[in-house]
């Protein structure tokens, strides 16, 4: 057995690929928790005119800096473990190097900061704005982590309805298209409060399956 070194002390690397298992199935709750209990508390911030992204603004700001950094980081660990232990959805090649990629995309989220938006923070005008050079990187990231997303998802469906397990294979597809069409339907409606609400929903749902798929991953290895 491989073993890692962490500190004075080895780790085989069974353990060290079960904790970065681990850690990847807790991004997506860690992340949505802080965004809720953000959105809630913050003045100004309206979940059916604001995008979570604009929490990184404002004096508070760094917390969502934080958990898009943390959460990316977490999904990278998880990419490097999956290239390792067997899952019957997510194979040793293309659906690690997605979610991987999902992963860069949270972290360059995070460095590359959203333009308020909307009346928020307070004190900023209502309306779009003006964006930014790391306003149109932050987007760049979206666009990065949203297309991952999607891919991881609709790769491991085929991989499961190739095994059989529909029940798998459909909760994969649904998952990966439900994330597509409201991504479309926001990018489309300018603001609608039902898309911005039901692109909200598609986070929740594709942190789920981030996380269903990466606790499947940690019991079967």
């Amino acid at each position: 057995m491989s073993e890692l070194t962490v500190g004075a002390r080895p780790v085989d690397r069974a353990t060290w690929d079960r904790a970065l298992l681990a850690g990847g199935a807790l991004a997506g709750p860690l992340w949505v928790v802080a965004a809720l209990a953000q959105g809630l508390t913050r003045d100004g911030f309206d979940f059916r005119r604001h995008p979570v992204s604009v929490l990184s603004t404002g004096d508070l700001g760094w917390i969502q800096i934080g958990s898009f950094v943390l959460a990316g980081l977490l999904c990278l660990g998880a990419a490097a473990a999956l290239r390792r232990v067997p899952h019957p959805g997510l194979g040793p090649r293309t659906a690690p190097w997605l979610v991987g990629q999902y992963g860069l995309g949270m972290v360059l989220a995070g460095v590359f900061v959203a333009d308020p938006l909307d009346g928020f923070p307070t004190g900023t005008p209502a309306g779009p704005g003006e964006v930014s050079w790391h306003g149109l990187a932050h987007l760049g990231a979206g666009v990065l982590a949203f297309t991952a997303l999607i891919g991881a998802c609709l790769v491991a469906g085929r991989r499961f309805a190739r095994r059989g397990e529909r029940g798998w294979a459909a909760y994969s597809v649904a998952s990966g298209g439900y994330f597509a069409v409201a991504w479309v339907a926001l990018m489309v409606s300018a603001g609608n409060p039902v898309a911005m609400l039901g692109f909200g929903a598609a986070a929740v749902v594709g942190w789920a399956w981030m996380s269903a798929t990466l606790v499947r991953a940690l019991r079967t290895g």
